[in-house]
C-alpha cells in the first residue's frame, strides 16, 4: 500500500439545521455531520432533491461541518458536493480510500488530501481464478475505470476504458470493482490477501487497501478540524457506512 498525503489548512466550514439541536456558537460546539450518497441523499438518478440541498446548506449556515462519505469514486462525489453547494471543506470518496479538500479557488475545484493505494494484481488474479467470469474495474482517481468489459450505464461514476490484464494491474490503484454472481464467496479470500472487501450487493464488492473505512478516513478529518469525537453524526444505509455510524 502506498499513500500520499498533502499539507492543507482546513477551510473554514459552515453547516446548516436547528439550532436548539446543533448549537453553533463556538468551534467546541461545532458537529461534524458525514452524509453517505447514494440511498441516503441520493435514492434514484444523479440529481439531489431541492429538499435536500436546502437542508444541508442549513446545517452549514449554522455552523458545522458536512462531510460526503461515499463509496462513489471522488469524479462521482464531486457533483453531488456541487448540487449541495459544498463549494469548502472535505470529501471521503472510494470507501475511505481518497481524501480530498474541495474549493472554488482550487484547480479542478478540489485537491487530493490522501491517497491510499495498492497492487491490485493479487487481487484479480485470485477473482479470476475462483470467478473466471468475474467483471473487474481498476479506479482512476478523477477519472474514472480501467476495465476489462465495460458496465452498464449509471454503474460507475465517470469514464470507463478498456484494458488488458496487464494493463489493470500496471500501477497501484485505490480500490477495484469486483462483480460476478457468487462473489459474496470470495471475501474471507481478499481479506486474507490483506486487502479490505465491501460487499455492495449480491453480486459486487468493492476492494480498497487494508484497515480502511469510511471511518478512518474521517477520524482523520475530525483531528484536522478540531471536532470533538462527541461532536459527530453520520448518516448511511449501506454496510460500508456501519463503522462510520458505529
Amino acid at each position: 500500500m502506498t499513500e500520499t498525503t498533502g499539507t492543507v489548512t482546513p477551510p473554514s466550514l459552515v453547516t446548516q439545521s436547528a439550532a436548539a439541536r446543533f448549537p453553533a456558537d463556538s468551534a467546541a460546539t461545532s458537529t461534524l455531520v458525514a452524509l453517505d450518497i447514494d440511498g441516503t441523499l441520493l435514492e434514484v438518478g444523479t440529481t439531489v432533491p431541492a429538499v435536500t440541498a436546502e437542508a444541508v446548506q442549513r446545517v452549514r449556515s449554522s455552523g458545522h461541518h458536512v462531510v460526503l462519505a461515499s463509496g462513489r469514486s471522488l469524479v462521482g462525489v464531486l457533483p453531488v458536493a456541487r448540487q449541495l453547494g459544498l463549494d469548502q471543506g472535505w470529501v471521503v470518496a472510494s470507501n475511505g480510500a481518497v481524501v480530498a479538500c474541495v474549493g472554488q479557488a482550487l484547480s479542478g475545484g478540489y485537491r487530493l488530501e490522501t491517497v491510499h493505494s495498492f497492487d491490485v494484481e493479487p487481487v484479480i488474479r485470485l477473482a479470476r481464478a475462483a470467478l473466471p467470469e468475474v467483471q473487474v474495474g481498476v479506479e482512476e482517481i478523477g477519472w474514472g475505470y480501467r476495465v476489462d468489459r465495460l458496465f452498464e450505464d449509471g454503474l460507475v461514476n465517470g469514464q470507463q476504458r478498456l484494458a488488458t490484464d496487464p494493463e489493470l494491474w500496471a500501477t497501484p490503484a485505490p480500490r477495484v470493482i469486483l462483480r460476478a454472481d457468487g462473489i459474496g464467496t470470495l471475501l474471507e479470500p481478499l481479506r486474507a490477501l490483506g486487502v479490505t472487501p465491501t460487499p455492495a450487493g449480491p453480486d459486487w464488492v468493492d476492494v480498497t487497501p487494508t484497515r480502511l473505512s469510511k471511518a478512518t478516513a474521517l477520524e482523520r478529518i475530525r483531528e484536522r478540524i478540531g471536532v470533538s469525537q462527541t461532536s459527530t453524526l453520520a448518516v448511511g444505509d449501506g454496510v460500508n457506512d456501519l463503522e462510520m455510524i458505529t
